[in-house]
């Protein structure tokens, strides 16, 4: 006699037009109430933070005018990326994204692995995030101590997370719009200042020639600044995680990942292309705050002080979308059983409220940590987590070519495709381990790979622990999954990562994800 279907195992939503994609038992429970131009928005203004208007200027102190050329190969780098990335979440939007198809590729261990890692280190750069904003508004505006800002900013944008994903959308897309516009607006004023439009003298293109060049510190200069770079474009891959709770995730997808490529040339090349005309490369101001460091140059002080405003709300946007992004991720993991059970419960709102809450908790144990040594923990913290992008994007790409193989093996079509596979992936994957060779050259850098690297296979391991004591089965294809087809038992031999079936993750007591 068959057996009957699996009714945990996988949601259909309803298919009025063909084009909606069945969602995950567990992201069944969340609300799909961000709409597309929430996740556009967001996928515009999710790495225009820090990294921008604060690294950026670190970057330029490293490479000259050279940094541009860092610039590039980074940003063709994270275009690939996300493609790779988008073509996954286009084919199964999931909360845990490339923790789940970590997973389905490379075994539950993996899965653990990159999504505990990513999580703790977004937790942290929550913190951080909170206490650099208190820093920022509390030296422009001294309206009260730097904790009392601190705590005001975590109660707030907690209460957001928990009124639900609509609410967080909108926020999101406000805050993202504020964000696209300061850009823009800079880019307009650094134009018509090295045109020479403005009262203040134009350097005009002395700034690239002199002060040692356009090279000044020669080709380990550019690797420097391409290590700096690559981690200022944190926050992007966000995107794939918010894609399970909004409206036509296949559609809105391809629309985001298109938007990348342009938003780094006009944002990122744009805005690193008027620093290094406008002020010399070696100036103390431009690594401190560049983007207020030209302004002030370009004779518009009060527009700097505008900008310092800016920067905070755009501190304040990443941690908004990071709370976001770690309470879907360790949620995805409880409902994996690779985290606490509690942790998958939601509300009316299909919000996730304890997830939420244990993202935040270590914010506000920071906050009350400011008065004597929130900064220095910090600063150990991220050190040690300072080089997770590097092993989340590996991941990703072998994730990529492992889960399109098996796609193509099997015939099955998928709706947004990386360009230029395998050979793209494949070099962008080469790509990655020369940027980890690069780093090793460097101490600081040294350090935070390899503390990040025993980090990740501390928790490799266990994963492995864990999913070998559960016992874990491998997914079901989509196709069995649209038959009905229950999972193995516990009782049947591990189906190891690697066979042409096989999409090992999951615990046998909750097949499907």
């Amino acid at each position: 006699m068959a057996d009957a279907p699996d009714p945990t195992a996988r949601v259909r939503t309803p298919e009025p037009s063909g084009t909606q994609l069945p969602r995950t038992a567990q992201d069944a429970q969340l609300k799909a109430h961000m709409k597309g131009r929430h996740l556009v928005m967001m996928s515009l203004g999710s790495a225009i933070g820090a990294g921008l208007f604060v690294g950026s200027g670190v970057g330029i102190q490293a490479a000259g005018p050279a940094v541009l050329i860092s610039y590039a190969i980074a940003g063709v780098m994270i275009v690939l990326i996300m493609r790779m990335l988008g073509e996954m979440v286009a084919d199964r939007p999931t909360s845990g994204a490339f923790s789940v198809y970590a997973g389905r590729a490379m075994g539950p261990a993996t899965g653990f692995a990159v999504g505990w890692l990513w999580w703790v280190q977004l937790i942290i750069v929550i913190a951080a995030e909170a206490t650099a904003a208190a820093q920022i508004l509390s030296a422009t505006w001294p309206i009260a101590p730097q904790w009392v800002l601190a705590l005001i900013f975590m109660c707030v944008f907690t209460a957001i997370n928990l009124t639900g994903v609509g609410r967080f959308g909108e926020f999101e897309f406000w805050f993202s719009l504020l964000k696209v516009v300061a850009v823009l607006a800079f880019l307009v004023i650094g134009v018509l200042f090295i045109a020479d439009l403005l009262p203040t003298a134009s350097p005009g293109t002395t700034n690239l020639t002199e002060h040692g060049g356009f090279m000044p510190q020669g080709i380990g200069g550019v690797a420097a600044g391409l290590l700096i770079v690559a981690f200022a474009f944190g926050g992007i891959e966000i995107v794939a995680v918010a894609a399970a709770e909004t409206e036509d995730p296949q559609r809105n997808v391809g629309r985001a990942i298109r938007t990348i490529m342009w938003r780094i040339l006009v944002f990122y090349m744009g805005s690193v292309l008027i620093m290094v005309l406008a002020m010399p490369w070696n100036s103390e101001d431009l690594g401190a705050s560049p983007f207020v460091a030209v302004l002030q140059t370009a004779g518009l002080p009060a527009v700097a002080t505008t900008m310092a405003v800016v920067v905070t709300v755009a501190l304040l946007s990443s941690l908004n979308a990071n709370l976001y992004g770690a309470s879907r991720m360790i949620y995805s993991l409880s409902h994996r059983e690779l985290a606490p059970a509690g942790l998958q419960s939601t509300n009316k709102h299909g919000v996730p409220v304890a997830a939420v809450l244990a993202s935040v908790a270590f914010g506000f144990v920071t906050v009350a940590l400011n008065y004597v040594w929130a900064e220095e923990i910090l600063g150990i913290l991220i050190n040690i987590v300072g080089s997770t992008l590097i092993f989340i994007w590996t991941t990703t790409i072998l994730s990529h070519l492992i889960l399109r193989r098996r796609a193509e093996r099997k015939g099955r079509e998928l709706t947004l495709k990386a360009w230029g596979y395998p050979w793209l992936s494949v070099l962008t994957l080469i790509a990655m381990a020369a940027v980890i060779v690069l780093g090793m050259t460097m101490p600081e850098v040294r350090q935070q790979i390899l503390l990040t690297g025993a980090l990740f296979a501390a928790l490799w391991v266990i994963g492995a622990i864990l999913a070998r004591r559960r016992g874990v089965v491998r997914f079901r294809s989509p196709e069995e999954v649209d038959a009905g087809a229950t999972g193995r038992t516990r009782a049947n031999p591990v189906v190891q990562p690697g066979t042409e079936d096989s999409d090992a993750t999951r615990p046998t007591r909750s097949t499907g994800d």
